[in-house]
């Protein structure tokens, strides 16, 4: 018997000594995860399927199926990255009506699919997918000879077979069969002359090569073997490009016009829409269009074959703002449950890449897939409650009259006594139920907590959309969009900046977002309230020239606002608001060319009410040839505080620190015919000019991720030679005295640097660094190292220093060095995100709390991530665990006792002095 549970009890003791987890009550307390799929690409939507479904490819290489009724996902496959995960063709099976929309796999062969994608042009992916589970069921695969005339490659799917078609511009078009199960040809390429075609004005419709020339429209029946050439005439010369309308064969989009170019296939004459999608109603194929018209979304549909009105589809709803313009993707109808009629849902992408689905004339959905492209974040203080806010506005006065404040002792005293008296009478009305509503931020929950953990999280994304969500529960409280507004030219995104923290009550908080109009070009400023989402201090501002660099005033005026420098193509300087113009006599600028590698300087100079910049420096990057280019630039947090100035060595003399708040990293790169990549470094004075210390890498390429802090920097590469990840990291040092222990000038010629680099190993692909940051500086500094494969790392600096010594040695020791390991570990316990994956992991943002052992963390991608750290433990908070009840009986007790004993020592004081 004894023997009969042994071997179970052993293979159980054996798994249980393989498990590892986190406490339950830790999981998502402090964190939460978005999860997202980026911008619509291609759809359908089935809701005639046993299982209803949304199934949709993205921008971002990315596969799903969404739910019908909440638009929550139900699987999701990320693919390879771009070019190589790019999905050129979605083939749903036994989507349409059409015989010749099938995927049936030949007898004895597992070779069907139902849902079908090629993707990628070198190679190109042709994959069969299970849309059950999302599962991958097979692939195949072919390689073109000439890879640089592949990434034009097009697809078509028709009758099981597909057909590559590939375009050499103003010659001809080459055309070769597959089975689609199996990717066997199914005979030579065939070569179709065609000298009119080129990259600007052709697309692919179905089986139809369809270009524009002029007034007319050219296309070639790819499938049909007379090889003829049809020509249709247009009305006038397009103004825009064409585009094929999916679902009907040999039809295209001109100027928001449907034309067929297919003699079998009519399509109902002057009908001008801006979106238009196909799909089936009581047997019949529709046509449905869409139009957004003074906020109004009018939706409209027709039969094809008598071009008669569908009115059961016809719906017309409110489309809220922020969601942008919308675009008609897909719709499919499903008979009701009672017999009568029908459900219709259409889906629609937007301008603002958000997916949102209408249903019974409403919004039934949306998901903001735009939060898969942030490019900026800040975290801003909420404002103080209503009772908070007074005592605070008590203590400072009235904020728009600093001068009449009295600051005698009397006039204080009186103030305090009636704040307190309406604090009574407010608190008594309250409890009869007759005192003032909560404001919306107050009904919201959003108010400033004892420790400053709960901020309002505002992103800025790629499509110039913005968001106030809530880094604790992940709550969207509001959004904005900004039409025909983009990022800066040199490859530069929009700038999110907050101008007024919410510190300064009553004084409202104060973003703005910079960028470029699409249209002129010239800059673009947007003013709003980052708590309530409102427009402020005049909204949107379009700027009569466009910005070349742009900071942020490091003085403000009596209102608390931080003004923007702005620098224009021509150099010369602008400051919004104007009247903080005076404050930024006496600045420096650089600007960076990424492509010629090229450093400039400026002074600017207030005078006689006017500012004038003068060009002070130049530096060239590039090398003799020009041919290296910036790939990297990293500068200083500017809210960072440096606590400890100097570093204790082990005979307890200091090592000071060379902290230069102007000290810019920057990294170029360039081919070399010898070591084939060359990486340099150069760290640069960027108000004198100087260069302070440079390094070169030989044999190292991108990807390059770089964070600068302190006196110490540290940059990741691809070490080519040896095929692995490498950080460098790099410790700079005045030597055993400061040259100047107050006030850092860039202009007094301070000395060079004592530099300390050691270089590590990583066992994975870094994608992103950044470091921790507190409010004063005390804490450790903790490197946040994003990987390849969507954790995120909390590397502690003492593993990177670049001191640690080669042996153990006493001085070592004595400084607290570990010894030199060129390997660094990356232990599953310092993955601050466990098992919340952040795909394609991009930035990593950080913030300081009102904690100072606590630093908030948010990280992007395809994927949010938001959650705090402590570098050196939550030393300034007690443990959840604190046994509150034990400790007040001890007080107690102790304050008894104390009482007690007092009473007894007077009573025998007494005794004895009776004696």
């Amino acid at each position: 018997m004894q023997e009969k549970w042994l071997l179970p009890a052993l293979s159980l003791a054996l798994l249980l000594g393989t498990c590892s987890a986190l406490y339950e009550d830790q999981i998502k307390k402090f964190d939460w995860r978005g999860v997202n799929v980026g911008a619509l690409k291609q759809s359908r939507v089935d809701l005639n399927h046993f299982q209803p479904r949304i199934l949709v490819t993205t921008y971002e290489g990315v596969v799903a199926s969404l739910c019908v009724k909440t638009g929550e996902l139900v699987w999701r496959q990320v693919l390879e990255q771009k070019p190589r995960g790019d999905v050129k063709l979605l083939q749903v099976s036994g989507f349409a009506d059409d015989s010749s929309d099938t995927a049936a796999a030949p007898m004895g062969s597992n070779m069907g699919f139902d849902m079908l994608t090629v993707q990628g042009h070198a190679p190109a992916l042709v994959r069969g997918w299970n849309t059950n589970m999302g599962a991958l069921e097979w692939e195949w695969s072919i390689m073109p000879m000439n890879t640089e005339r592949a990434q034009d490659a097009m697809w078509i799917y028709s009758k099981s077979v597909l057909y590559h078609v590939l375009p050499a511009w103003r010659s001809h078009l080459e055309v070769t069969a597959y089975f689609a199960s199996s990717g066997h040809s199914t005979g030579s390429t065939s070569k179709v002359i065609a000298p009119w075609i080129t990259s600007e004005s052709c697309t692919l419709s179905g089986t139809f090569y369809v270009c524009t020339d002029g007034k007319q429209l050219i296309s070639l029946d790819l499938v049909s073997k007379s090889g003829q050439v049809i020509r249709t005439s247009l009305e006038a010369e397009p103004k825009g490009k064409t585009q094929a309308l999916t679902g009907l064969n040999g039809v295209v989009i001109v100027d928001g016009k449907p034309i067929s170019v297919n003699k079998d296939q009519s399509i109902c004459g002057d009908l001008r829409s801006s979106s238009f999608a196909v799909g089936s109603f009581n047997y019949r194929k529709v046509l449905a269009y869409a139009d957004l018209s003074s906020g109004i979304l009018r939706i409209n549909a027709l039969y094809l074959d008598n071009c008669a009105p569908a009115a059961e589809l016809e719906q017309s709803l409110p489309f809220p703002e922020h969601f942008g313009t919308p675009s008609l993707s897909n719709f499919d109808c499903k008979q009701k449950r009672n017999g009568e009629g029908k459900n219709c849902l259409f889906l629609f992408s937007s301008t603002s890449e958000s997916i949102v689905a209408v249903q019974h004339g409403r919004v039934r959905w949306s998901r903001e897939e735009s939060l898969a492209n942030v490019i900026d974040s800040q975290f801003v203080d909420l404002p103080l409650a209503d009772t908070e806010g007074t005592l605070e506005n008590e203590m400072k006065g009235k904020a728009g009259d600093f001068t009449s404040f009295e600051r005698d002792i009397a006039s204080a005293f009186l103030r305090r006594i009636t704040t307190q008296a309406v604090q009574i009478r407010s608190l008594f009305l309250h409890v009869i139920g007759l005192g003032p509503p909560p404001t919306d931020t107050q009904r919201a929950g959003l108010v400033r907590d004892s420790f400053g953990l709960h901020k309002m999280l505002v992103l800025l994304t790629r499509a110039g959309k913005i968001f106030g969500i809530d880094n604790v529960s992940g709550k969207h409280h509001w959004q904005l969009h900004l039409p025909n507004v983009i990022g800066f030219a040199n490859d530069e995104q929009m700038r999110l900046i907050v101008q007024r923290s919410a510190k300064h009550f009553p004084l409202q908080p104060l973003c703005t977002i910079l960028g470029k109009n699409a249209v002129s070009g010239n800059g673009v400023l947007y003013r709003f309230n980052p708590i309530t989402g409102k427009v402020a201090e005049g909204g949107l501002v379009q700027l009569d020239y466009r910005i070349k660099q742009l900071s942020l005033l490091g003085e403000t005026e009596k209102d608390f606002l931080k003004g923007i420098l702005l620098l224009d193509a021509s150099n010369k300087v602008h400051v919004y608001p104007e009247h903080a113009a005076p404050l930024a006599d006496g600045m420096y600028l650089y600007t960076a060319d990424l492509k010629t590698a090229e450093l400039a300087g400026y002074f600017v100079k207030y005078a006689g009410g006017q500012l004038s910049s003068t060009h002070i420096w130049n530096a060239r990057l590039g090398g003799h040839n020009s041919e290296q280019q910036i790939i990297g630039v990293a500068g200083k947090n500017p809210i960072e505080h440096v606590h400890s100035q100097g570093r204790v060595l082990g005979d307890r003399s200091v090592l000071y620190k060379y902290i230069n708040p102007n000290l810019v990293a920057f990294v170029t790169q360039a081919p070399d015919s010898t070591h084939k990549s060359v990486l340099n470094l150069y760290l640069v004075d960027v108000v004198s000019g100087s260069v302070v210390f440079t390094m070169t890498h030989r044999k190292v390429r991108a990807p390059l991720s770089i964070v600068h802090s302190e006196n110490w920097l540290a940059y990741s590469y691809f070490n080519e030679k040896l095929r692995r990840t490498e950080i460098t990291t790099i410790e700079l040092y005045e030597g055993k005295s400061q040259a100047n222990s107050s006030v850092w000038s860039s202009l007094q010629a301070p000395p060079m640097p004592l530099v300390e680099r050691q270089s590590y190993i990583l066992p994975t692909i870094v994608e992103a660094l950044r470091e921790t940051i507190t409010e004063r500086g005390i804490t450790n500094k903790h490197v946040l190292i994003g990987t390849a494969s969507g954790s995120i790392v909390e590397m502690p600096w003492h593993l990177l220093d670049p001191r640690r010594p080669i042996a153990s040695t006493t001085q070592g020791r004595e400084e607290g060095a570990i010894p030199y390991i060129p390997e660094l570990p990356l232990p599953t316990e310092s993955h601050i995100n466990y098992n919340q994956t952040v795909a394609r992991l991009r930035n990593i943002y950080t913030a300081p709390s009102g904690l100072e052992s606590t630093c908030l963390v948010v990280a992007t991608g395809l994927d949010l991530f938001v959650t705090r750290v402590a570098p050196s433990k939550t030393f300034d908070l007690l443990k959840e665990d604190f046994d509150y009840i034990l400790i007040s009986i001890v007080l107690v007790a102790l304050t008894s006792g104390s009482l007690i004993v007092k009473h007894l020592a007077s009573r025998k004081l007494l005794k004895q002095a009776w004696k």
